[in-house]
């Protein structure tokens, strides 16, 4: 997306099927526009373009077997890329990632990578979903209200009806409430606390999603999550 709106972004062939109607909307068609003005305004807008539909490029719908939710995106310089609490390559990893890789290593004995690219999570079928999809540097939450939650709000209820079998894990009163709607009859949904720095230690660390995770997917006919990643050199391609 480089000024020419939302409803002209090729979306991934499935998804498109199921949710490109959304993009036609008044409430989209306002928040390309104010995308564009922001951008004209000199507002540096995160992630560029294209990678603010990341997560759907990466995990088709019929692939989707995990999803995670997430807020916004990093407003750091280099850091978001389309997918929830993943940095590319060579980027720090963030604290609440840090915090992820933690209750991983103490779930499952998974040794913490030393990047943040969560590419092979989704790849495999976990969905990294941001609430809304764009930020400004420096300012976390600068399009919240502008229109991204109804149209994520939309994602997870095409999953919840389309669907079974799907885990979610909701960390966090505002994922919790964005995953209200899903029928934990037909999903797996785990709840906790949000793995920042500041509520990590209230349940998030020790929560055991991952491993709970893999056993309701293997209970279900599902392959489990390989929860480990390739070492940097191998996701930079050296």
């Amino acid at each position: 997306m480089s000024g020419t709106g939302l409803e002209q972004v090729a979306l991934e062939a499935s998804w498109k099927a199921r949710i490109g109607d959304w993009l036609l909307r008044q409430d989209m068609q306002a928040l390309s526009a104010f995308l564009r003005q922001r951008k004209s305004e000199g507002a540096t807008v995160f992630p560029p373009g294209r990678q603010m539909f990341a997560a759907f490029d990466a995990t088709p719908f019929e692939q989707v077997r995990v999803v995670i939710l997430g807020q916004d995106p990093y407003h750091g310089p280099g850091q978001a890329h389309g997918l929830s609490f993943s940095v590319p390559p060579g980027v720090p990893v963030p604290p609440s990632l840090l915090n992820i890789y933690k209750e991983i290593e103490a779930d499952l004995g998974i040794a913490r990578p030393e990047h943040g690219c969560l590419l092979p999570w989704a790849q495999q079928g976990v969905l990294l979903l941001n609430a809304v999809l764009s930020v400004e540097q420096g300012q976390a939450g600068a399009h919240q209200g502008r229109g991204w939650e109804g149209f994520t709000d939309h994602v997870v209820d095409v999953l919840n009806r389309e669907r079974d079998g799907l885990v979610f894990m909701l960390w966090g009163s505002y994922a919790q409430k964005k995953g209200a709607v899903i029928d934990s009859r037909r999903h797996c949904v785990l709840k906790a606390p949000h793995p920042s720095p500041l509520s990590a230690h209230r349940g998030f660390l020790g929560c055991g999603h991952f491993s709970r995770a893999n056993a309701w997917l293997q209970r279900t006919g599902q392959p489990p999550i390989d929860w480990s990643l390739p070492a940097r050199r191998v996701m930079e391609g050296a």
